[in-house]
């Protein structure tokens, strides 16, 4: 994890598709995946949270904001995710 003006990123592992392609892939914000899986923030949150490959930017916390962690999930991961939640290899 880097510390880059106080944000820390965590890219996870890396894949081995070219860099293009990977900042070319479709995205997903927590809400959307929520409102795509019909889950919780919280539930979609605790399924991504330790997933190698989801792009995680934390604010730490000062004096007067707490630290709070944005998450974006490869559409890849996610699918890989779906498909381990259904029980397919």
């Amino acid at each position: 994890m880097e510390l880059q003006q106080g944000f820390a990123v965590d890219a996870g592992e890396v894949s081995q598709r070219p860099v293009g392609m990977q900042a070319i892939e479709r995205h997903y914000t927590v809400a959307q995946l929520s409102k795509l899986w019909l889950f919780s923030e919280s539930t979609i949150r605790r399924l991504f949270i330790k997933e190698p490959g989801v792009i995680k930017i934390s604010h730490q916390p000062t004096r007067k904001r707490r630290g709070y962690t944005s998450m974006r999930i490869p559409e890849r991961i996610a699918q890989r995710v779906h498909r381990r939640m259904q029980g397919l290899p």
